[in-house]
């Protein structure tokens, strides 16, 4: 605080420093913690109809500027013989976005968990963003958003492939 010019000893800043490492612990609660140990509820399934979850959203910091990013993400993918408790999809979402990130590599995390742990024909996981590293500083482009994919497997018994997987996560 006195490096920008304030008082750290007025009465409204006393409590900042311990406040500040509270919201950070909680903001890199992922540090240490492997994205595929979120997907820890695994059931054998039969299934290779798609599973698909919309509207996880979530929030991230940006590694280069400590600023948070945040949106919306769609995960899918056709199982391979299991299927993973839904609630778990979205532990692993929170996991790797409660770490210093970037969001290319916070999708990249997300989907080679799902892979890796549940071995399915394919996964398909899209993040969608604001950054308000870009929002509040340098260009100044609040509403811009960041579209993020990465996809896994060769969806070889999908006869919709990723393309009808995709399509499914953006249907009404």
């Amino acid at each position: 605080m006195a490096a920008i010019g304030d008082d750290p000893t007025r009465e409204g800043l006393l409590d900042t420093p311990d406040r500040v490492a509270r919201m950070y612990e909680n903001l890199f609660s992922g540090m240490g913690i492997k994205t595929e140990d979120a997907i820890d509820t695994v059931f054998e399934a039969e299934s290779q109809d798609p599973v698909i979850v919309r509207g996880l959203v979530f929030y991230s910091v940006c590694e280069h500027h400590l600023l948070p990013f945040f949106g919306e993400a769609r995960v899918g993918y056709v199982p391979g013989g299991k299927i993973a408790g839904i609630s778990k999809l979205a532990r692993a979402l929170e996991v790797a976005a409660h770490r210093p990130q970037v969001q290319e590599r916070l999708t990249a995390d997300v989907a080679n968990a799902i892979f890796n742990v549940l071995q399915p024909e394919g996964v398909v996981v899209e993040l969608e963003a604001e950054h308000l590293c870009m929002a509040m500083r340098g260009v100044k482009k609040p509403g811009t958003k960041v579209l993020t994919l990465a996809t896994r497997g060769e969806f070889k018994n999908y006869q919709s492939g990723r393309e009808g997987l995709l399509s499914l996560m953006h249907s009404n």
